[in-house]
Order: structure tokens, then C-alpha cells, then sequence
């Protein structure tokens, strides 16, 4: 399975001033497959320690001299560690908060090391108030599932992805590109990203399967509340998360998920599953300029869940409903603007925590709501998902005319089109969005 962050661990060995590097993101996205892929494809050697299957090992790092922490780590693992030539792998590293001091020091004294840590509750470990960050030192990337993109990689579906990445206004995909991208996103929402759902559906093609692995998963996640979340509030933390799924892209409000329970206290638990990468908050913006957070109504916001598959195995959606309904109508439209969050966070810069939000105007009798507005280039760029052809897109062209932005988009399963300002994009093709603004404000 090819990842497209393969290639940014590509670029980062061979960069001069190279610093080690975290990779973040939830549990079960595949940071450890893809290190160790790489490692194992680009480096003559490749250690990996694993500080949760070996917690002994956090004894090498009483020290923060690296020549020391080498040595001891050779005794260890009874492997050589060669500057140069290894890949030095921590894995779980939160659960050794001196190893993630000790990056600092490789940077500065070994800088010819090859240093990967990744971590899926590494938030936390970031936020315990006796733990010092070696600011400036190190790098973060992150990860997220499988993208669309991804996924037709995965399929051998390459020649379609390559078609997509070319596709111009001035020449859309023909009926059957069209029938056939539509056909392998409705595969995709069924599936979701997670890696171990993707790898199984390879092999097996069975749905039924796959909807086993993904209720898997869902309790590995209900198994690491208790890592990071006191006895008291573990039950707010599931509480919270069994609701998620039947709230996303809605205006969320504490009492949908409880009104007994003290806002306060559900306000910790959210915190706490968005540090673990469960949910991601998408929060109202003014969208007056860039960048779009400065204008952040901190009150208002929607929830999106780590992963589409995931959401229908919660709700228990039947799968004949997303290989024959219209995808744009399911759950009110929910899955949907899922798909396209999900699509939207995949693919905008992995070196930093991915953020998007959605505009909302609140005026008697002239009230609007954009699903999620972006930064495309610098431009403020709003989103629609919509059922159909989308004929009626009253917020979209309020929204234009008030910001006085020159594209706004519509997604749907309706064919790629551009009119009177309005990019009519399919939903499989959301990781051309910014290729396609950019081509529009060139033309």
C-alpha cells in the first residue's frame, strides 16, 4: 500500500539542516507501516523501538547525550546504529516523554542520525505541564487515512488518478470516467481510509468483512480512553463519542449529546478526542481575509469524525444504501459533507495541523450557511456540498457577493462544469480543487 507521504520522508532525507522528524496523527492510520516501509526501502539498516512493548528500553534515555543513548540503545537491541546508514525508529514515543526531550540534542550533536518518532497520543504527552518541547528542533508531519487519491493508488486505479490530475474545464471527464469515479467513491464512503479496512478489502473484497474490522477499531479507540482520561470522566468521553457519528456536519450543541450533563464537562471530553485525532472541530469563520482562524467564533462549530467508513459502521448504515441511493441525500446530506471534510483536510499541508471551517450569517430573515470555506492561494474560497445539479445555491452566491470572491464551488455527483462563477466539482474530485481554482483565476 503507497502512501503520498512516502514521498515528503523522501525529500526529508535528503535535506540539508535535516531535523528528526514526528509523525502525528490518531491511532491506526498507518504511521508505523510507513515508516517502516520507508526504512526499510531507503536506508541500508533500520531499528525500531517500540516504547509500549518495550518500556524497559526508556532506561537508555536517563541521559540526553546521544553518543550514550546510542550506545546503550545498541546493547539493547543488539544492532548496530550507524549515522548515515540507519534509520532510527520511535515508535509510541509518548509514552517515553525523555526520548521526545532527547530529539533536541540529536538535532544539535548528531545531526547525521536519521531520527523518526511517531506517537498516537503524543498531544498529551505535549501537554504535561513538567515536559519541555524541543521548540525549533524538530519536525512535524501528519497523517491522516487514505485519501480518495490514495485509494484509487491502492486499487490500481492509477490511470484514473493520473486522468483526474489532468482533467480540464475546457475538456471535463466523458460519461464513462464519470460513471466509474463515481462508482469507486460510493466503494470508498463504504470502506473509509483506515489502512487495515483498505489492506483487508484488497485482499478479500468482502464488505462484510470490513465492517468487522471497522467495528474492531472503533473499540480499540473506546480502549485507549482509559490512557489518556481520568475514571471520572471516562464515562463523558464515551458518552461523547457514541454520539459524534449521528452529529457531524451540524451546529453542534452539548445538549444534543446530553442536556443533564454540565456543558463544562463534555467541552473536556471533546478537547480530549480531538488531542487523540477522533474528531476535528470545524469551526465558523468571519472570512474576511487570510488567514481564515483570525476571524474564529470559537462558540460555533461542526464536527467531523476521524474517518467516513468509520461513521457508517457507528450509525449502522446499510451498505446497499451507499452503493444505490443518491450519496448526497444519505443521513440528510451528512455523509456527504463528511466525505468532502474528510477529502478537504486529506490534501491541504501535512506539515502542519490541518484546519477548515465554514461561514455562517446570522440576520433576521437573511440567514446563511457555506458547508466549509478554504484558503486557496491566498483567496477565500467557499464550499457548497449539494444534493443534484445544485441549481439553488442562495448561501454560496450571498457569500459571494458579500466577500466580493470571485469562485465559489459546488460539489455534488454532477459532472465537472464552471458557471457564472461557480466551479461544479464531483466529488471525486476534490483533490483537484486547488489546481482548478488556480487555473480559473489564471484564465
Amino acid at each position: 500500500m503507497k502512501r503520498d507521504i512516502e514521498q515528503d520522508l523522501i525529500t526529508w532525507k535528503a535535506k540539508k539542516g535535516r531535523k528528526p522528524l514526528l509523525l502525528r496523527g490518531a491511532r491506526q492510520v498507518g504511521k508505523t507501516y510507513v515508516v517502516e516501509k520507508f526504512g526499510r526501502e531507503h536506508f541500508s539498516s533500520f531499528v525500531k523501538i517500540d516504547f509500549e512493548k518495550q518500556p524497559e528500553i526508556s532506561r537508555c534515555f536517563d541521559t540526553l547525550i546521544p553518543e550514550q543513548i546510542i550506545a546503550a540503545l545498541e546493547l539493547s537491541v543488539r544492532s548496530r546504529i550507524i549515522p548515515g546508514e540507519t534509520l532510527l525508529f520511535f515508535d509510541e514515543i509518548q509514552a517515553c516523554p525523555k526520548a521526545i526531550m532527547a530529539l533536541r540534542y540529536f538535532k544539535e550533536e548528531m545531526s547525521n542520525l536519521h531520527v523518526i518518532g511517531a506517537g498516537s497520543l503524543l498531544e498529551f504527552a505535549l501537554k504535561e505541564t513538567d515536559f519541555r518541547m524541543p521548540v525549533g528542533r524538530v519536525q512535524y508531519l501528519f497523517l491522516k487515512p487514505l485519501s480518495f487519491s490514495e485509494y484509487l493508488t491502492s486499487t490500481e486505479n492509477d490511470i484514473l488518478r493520473e486522468r483526474l490530475q489532468n482533467v480540464e474545464l475546457s475538456s471535463p471527464p466523458d460519461d464513462v470516467l464519470h460513471r466509474r469515479a463515481l462508482q469507486l467513491t460510493r466503494e470508498f464512503i463504504a470502506l473509509g481510509g483506515m489502512p487495515e479496512v483498505i489492506a483487508h478489502f484488497l485482499q478479500t473484497k468482502s464488505y462484510h468483512d470490513c465492517q468487522q474490522i471497522q467495528a474492531s477499531l472503533l473499540n480499540t479507540y473506546r480502549d485507549d480512553f482509559a490512557k489518556y482520561t481520568t475514571h471520572t470522566q471516562y464515562k463523558y468521553l464515551q458518552l461523547l463519542f457514541e454520539k459524534t457519528p449521528g452529529l457531524i456536519a451540524q451546529w453542534f450543541k452539548y445538549t444534543k449529546v446530553d442536556p443533564s450533563v454540565d456543558p463544562r464537562t463534555l467541552r473536556i471530553a471533546l478537547e480530549q478526542l480531538s488531542d487523540a485525532g477522533l474528531i476535528c472541530p470545524v469551526h465558523a469563520t468571519a472570512a474576511s481575509g487570510i488567514p481564515l482562524m483570525s476571524k474564529v467564533n470559537r462558540k460555533k462549530f461542526k464536527l467531523l469524525f476521524l474517518d467516513v467508513g468509520l461513521v457508517l459502521r457507528a450509525c449502522h448504515l446499510d451498505l446497499q444504501l451507499i452503493m444505490q441511493e443518491n450519496l448526497m441525500l444519505i443521513n440528510r446530506g451528512a455523509i456527504a459533507e463528511q466525505f468532502v471534510g474528510q477529502e478537504l483536510l486529506a490534501y491541504l499541508d501535512r506539515y502542519e495541523p490541518r484546519r477548515i471551517y465554514f461561514w455562517i450569517r446570522e440576520k433576521k430573515g437573511s440567514s446563511a450557511e457555506v458547508d466549509y470555506v478554504i484558503n486557496v492561494g491566498g483567496d477565500v474560497i467557499p464550499i457548497e456540498v449539494k444534493a443534484g445539479a445544485a441549481k439553488r445555491l442562495l448561501s454560496l452566491q450571498l457569500f459571494m457577493r458579500e466577500k466580493r470572491t470571485r469562485v465559489g464551488v459546488c460539489i455534488s455527483q454532477a459532472p465537472l462544469s464552471y458557471k457564472d462563477g461557480v466551479l461544479f466539482l464531483p466529488l471525486y474530485m476534490v483533490s483537484e480543487l486547488p489546481r482548478l481554482i488556480k487555473n480559473i483565476h489564471e484564465g
